[in-house]
């Protein structure tokens, strides 16, 4: 990290969280923040799900809620990027202060309540970029009043579908109430049946994913596999956020609302190893939890993760954070004799079951 990175980020830690988060977004838009641009190799580029990836490290949904910097982020050494949660309708969200960092654990809790500005503005920024080499998919949500919460996503599909390269059903933030009821097998299989009608209705479908929270038991992880292998999903996010507070020492740590950051990195990694064991190799999986660092980014790949993305980390280490992960991982690759991230796709998934 350079020197006026960590003197920004000194600066933005003085601050409110959701204003410090405002912020960053602002100086990306502005071109305060410098940019490596693109960052990719032979032994990064690969193919996930039809996607093709200049390297594999993604920024994960939650950062660009409202696609508002989409431009910058693709030229700031991601492979990928996700922007959202996008609802029908645009929603506040929950009451503030509902972000908190948790530095002494290198952790955040958020209680955002897909905050977001709705799918007819998000839909209209999306169509207005520039595409380009790097993919840009939209994290679908659900609003908290819908009468529907299960249709929500396939609206919103529908709606937004035509614009981006990939979709993510989320049905696995803690911060909307009962959302998490829509992950047992019957619900889940109703609504995924549902938001692949709509994209199949798409003029050019795209691959639809699916994030999953890191809480479930065994079984009711692998009654999820099974209901994924069935519905035609593209592949698997694992994981969101978590509800648990093991070890914690920050001050903030009892706050209500999704904990992310590297205390979640072990718990997200096993159950990517698990759904690595239950897919078997029929769905790529997207793994996304507590990195920090390329040797945590390639420890995912080796528990089964085809791709990663990365979020919390950002506010500990800098938007570069994502071009140094992704030249980390070349130099891993190369010392462990890959020709590509392929090859060491879960090669130490034993090690985490």
């Amino acid at each position: 990290m350079r020197l006026y990175e960590s003197a920004g980020l000194a600066l933005l830690r003085r601050l409110d969280p959701e204003r410090a988060h405002g912020l960053s977004l602002m100086a990306l838009r502005t071109g305060l923040a410098p940019l490596p641009g693109l960052v990719t190799s032979p032994r990064l580029a690969s193919h996930v799900a039809g996607l093709a990836l200049p390297n594999p490290v993604g920024l994960a949904a939650g950062y660009d809620k409202n696609a508002v910097a989409l431009g910058p982020l693709s030229r700031a050494g991601f492979g990928f990027i996700e922007a959202g949660a996008a609802t029908p309708v645009a929603q506040d969200g929950n009451p503030r202060p509902r972000l908190y960092r948790l530095t002494a654990d290198h952790a955040a809790i958020n209680r955002f309540g897909f905050n977001n500005e709705g799918m007819q503005v998000i839909a209209a920024r999306l169509a207005a970029r520039k595409r380009g080499p790097v993919p840009v998919g939209l994290n679908l949500g659900a609003n908290k009043t819908s009468v529907d919460r299960a249709a929500d996503f396939a609206t919103v599909l529908a709606h937004c579908g035509p614009h981006v390269d990939f979709a993510t059903v989320n049905v696995s933030s803690p911060n909307t109430e009962k959302l998490r009821d829509l992950q047992g097998p019957a619900a889940l299989a109703a609504l995924l049946a549902g938001v692949m009608a709509a994209r199949d209705d798409l003029a050019t479908p795209i691959p639809v994913f699916l994030k999953i929270a890191p809480d479930l038991t065994d079984d009711e992880l692998a009654a999820m596999a099974e209901v994924a292998l069935s519905s035609g999903i593209a592949g698997i996010i694992a994981t969101n956020t978590t509800l648990a507070r093991d070890g914690l020492k920050s001050a903030d740590a009892g706050q209500p609302g999704g904990l992310s950051g590297a205390p979640l990195f072990e718990k997200s990694t096993r159950v990517l190893a698990r759904l690595s064991q239950l897919t078997d190799g029929r769905l790529p999986l997207i793994g996304v939890g507590g990195i920090g660092s390329a040797e945590d980014a390639y420890a995912k790949i080796g528990a089964g993760a085809s791709a990663v993305q990365i979020y919390t980390a950002m506010v500990y280490h800098g938007l570069s954070l994502a071009a140094r992960i992704a030249r980390g991982l070349d130099a891993l690759l190369a010392r462990d004799g890959h020709a590509n991230i392929r090859d060491a796709v879960g090669t130490k998934r034993t090690a985490w079951l």
